[in-house]
């Protein structure tokens, strides 16, 4: 099949004829511009210039009569690397996704393989991974997790088929066979493809430790859940976050029916930490469920007051910490919320592997 598909010859991360084209009708993103060049306030002629070294390939529907295969238009692994890197690495979250989705457009039509493909999908999987944790409060407008969820979903599973077909070694394939388990826990598909791996793998501490989680999950075992959670990466939590809103609200319903009296007292800060949340946002998610919170830190567990909170109130702008691990709270009370952006994105690029 290979043989018979296209190679690209554009080595630059933007064909040089659609970056005319995007210039000509002024369709140039401002982190394209040439320095200098930018429309400025009160300005309607002025058409800001294309940067060769910044301007990338903007993604674009395949449409009837328009070919997609020209090897001119295509940018081989090597540049498609390249282009990968200078997105993760220097540019925001909604310019980078469209991108990419020409990135993987170019890969599927030339149907690449080899290592530079797999570092494609892998620095992909992590941005996306790590997308899903910190816009999960955005606005709809600005990030739409069910598409991010698409585009993460079908980039694990084409890295996956890389490493079950491409001759190795492949070093990071531990890591992403457990990001797989911690992101779809539940999942009877994925669980089989991970119990069907060698037993070398099955037993990597990475892939041991997912599949205990996942088997916390399948059991509705959200103390013991939560308490493995705290061994996990930073990656790795960003992959589990989106199941641990359903996990703590499994361990509240738990103790209100187990612990329902009028006399009984539960302190909240021993809560907090079997949640792993601190104690204010433990007390935040106990009062969403209509638990009542003693100005003594005492939580009292009711199976008849327990209620689930309105749709998205434990998601929407500045709570997104409510579905946090343990393992990043002590991250986000180092950053003092937003005082350190710079910082913060340094590391979080260290820890995506960039």
């Amino acid at each position: 099949n290979s043989g018979c598909s296209p190679r690209g010859t554009c080595q630059s991360m933007c064909p040089n004829r659609e970056l005319q084209e995007r210039e000509s009708q002024n369709r140039l993103h401002r982190f394209e511009t040439l320095a200098g060049t930018e429309k400025r306030a009160g300005e309607r002629c002025r058409r800001p210039r294309a940067d060769p070294k910044r301007t990338v390939k903007e993604y674009s529907r395949p449409a009837a009569g328009k070919d997609s295969t020209r090897p001119s238009d295509l940018r081989p692994p090597a540049v498609l690397l390249r282009t990968v890197c200078y997105l993760i690495d220097d540019i925001v979250y909604d310019f980078a996704f469209d991108r990419l989705r020409s990135v993987r457009q170019d890969m599927i039509i030339q149907r690449t393989a080899g290592p530079e493909s797999r570092a494609v999908l892998e620095r992909t999987v992590r941005l996306l991974a790590y997308a899903s944790f910190r816009l999960c409060g955005e606005p709809l407008r600005l990030y739409d997790p069910r598409i991010n969820d698409t585009h993460l979903q079908e980039s694990l599973s084409w890295l996956l088929r890389c490493y079950d077909t491409e001759p190795g070694p492949h070093g990071n394939r531990e890591e992403f066979q457990a990001l797989s388990l911690l992101y779809n826990l539940g999942s009877s598909r994925v669980l089989q493809h991970t119990l069907e791996l060698p037993e070398r793998l099955r037993s990597s501490p990475a892939i041991a430790l997912a599949l205990s989680i996942n088997r916390a999950f399948s059991e509705r075992n959200p103390v013991r859940l939560l308490r493995l959670a705290q061994r996990l990466s930073f990656l790795q939590s960003c992959a589990l976050h989106r199941h641990m809103a359903a996990v703590r609200r499994d361990l509240l319903l738990l103790y209100s029916h187990g612990l329902s009296s009028r006399n009984c007292r539960f302190p909240l800060p021993r809560l907090a930490k079997l949640l792993a949340l601190d104690v204010a946002h433990a007390g935040q998610l106990c009062r969403a469920h209509q638990l009542e919170v003693h100005q003594d830190d005492q939580v009292v567990f009711s199976k008849t007051c327990f209620s689930e909170p309105e749709p998205g109130g434990l998601h929407s702008n500045g709570s997104s910490r409510l579905v946090l691990v343990a393992s990043d709270v002590p991250r986000r009370r180092l950053e003092r919320e937003e005082e350190i952006v710079n910082e913060r994105r340094v590391r979080v690029i260290a820890a995506l592997g960039f």
